[in-house]
């Protein structure tokens, strides 16, 4: 009888493929879920830095329409150089869009009318100031 090998004593030393196809599938469910929040950080970002640069500027347009009781030029608004600009309100060079068009460059105009080289509009009438892109124009 010790001769005798009882297939009861048998020790299981890896993983059957089912097991190993339902963990590959787990993981594959998880990756699909978790990966396009993980891709779209860079997209927020951008717009988190654009709409910081949106409040400083139009912070410092109202600070300039409580001294002036009237709203800067587009000239007193970019040169940054200009005593009767809002050069003092701001530190650093005039902020850059982060989004859309991506320079610093202030288009004068409307909410209606955004042109493809700037990255800002002002209105000068009004002082509405908007980042000069199509999808989100309006909404920030």
């Amino acid at each position: 009888m010790s001769g005798m090998k009882s297939s009861v004593s048998k020790v299981r030393r890896a993983f059957s493929l089912v097991e190993l196809v339902v963990v590959v599938l787990i993981v594959g469910i998880l990756a699909a879920v978790a990966a396009p929040k993980m891709f779209d950080t860079s997209t927020k970002a951008r717009e988190s830095a654009t709409k910081a640069s949106l409040s400083v500027v139009r912070n410092a347009i109202e600070l300039y329409y409580s001294e002036n009781a009237a709203y800067p030029t587009l000239a007193q608004l970019t040169d940054m150089q200009a005593a009767n600009g809002i050069k003092k309100f701001i530190k650093g060079p005039f902020p850059v869009s982060a989004y859309g068009n991506k320079t610093a460059a202030v288009f004068e105009g409307t909410a209606a009318q955004p042109t493809p080289t700037a990255g800002w509009v002002y209105d000068p009438a009004t002082g509405n100031f908007w980042v000069n892109d199509a999808t989100n124009f309006s909404a920030w």
